[in-house]
C-alpha cells in the first residue's frame, strides 16, 4: 500500500479531516482495498509530519462512520464490509451539507445549472463503477 498524502497546513480544512478526506477517496477510487491494513498511527504521523493525535482523531472518526475497522493489537483495516451507521435524517443532513458546499462552489464560478448537472452524473457514474468494480475483487 502506498498512500501519498498532500496535506495542506494553510486550508480552512482541518489536517485531521483532510486525513479522512483523502482516505474516503481511496477506498472509494479503489486504492485502498476492503480489508486492507492501513499504516500504524504513529507511523502515518510520522510520514505526515503531523501529531499522532490528529491522525488518531481521523482513524477514529472513520472507524465510527463505519469505513475503517480496529482489530485489537492488530491495527486499523478498511472495513471488509462497508455498513451504515447513521440514521435516515443524519445521512440527508450531511447530504445537504455537501451539496450546498458544492453549489456554492458552482455559484461562485458563474456554471449555470444544468453543467453542474451533467458534472455531477458524469462524477457519479465514473465513482459508482469504480466501487462496483472494486467489490467485485
Amino acid at each position: 500500500m502506498s498512500l501519498v498524502f498532500s496535506l495542506s497546513p494553510a486550508s480552512d480544512i482541518p489536517i485531521y479531516r483532510q486525513i479522512i478526506q483523502h482516505i474516503r477517496r481511496n477506498v472509494i477510487q479503489g486504492q485502498l482495498q476492503l480489508g486492507e491494513q492501513l499504516p500504524a498511527v504513529r507511523v502515518l504521523a510520522e510520514s505526515l509530519v503531523v501529531n499522532p493525535n490528529t491522525v488518531a482523531r481521523a482513524y477514529g472518526e472513520l472507524i465510527r462512520d463505519g469505513l475503517l475497522e480496529s482489530r485489537s493489537g492488530v491495527g486499523v483495516f478498511v472495513a471488509e464490509e462497508m455498513r451504515q451507521v447513521f440514521s435516515n435524517a443524519e445521512r440527508k443532513r450531511r447530504l445537504d451539507h455537501a451539496v450546498e458546499q458544492l453549489l456554492h462552489e458552482a455559484l461562485l464560478l458563474d456554471f449555470p445549472l444544468p453543467d453542474v448537472r451533467a458534472t455531477l452524473e458524469e462524477q457519479w457514474k465514473t465513482l459508482q463503477a469504480q466501487l462496483t468494480n472494486r467489490r467485485k475483487k
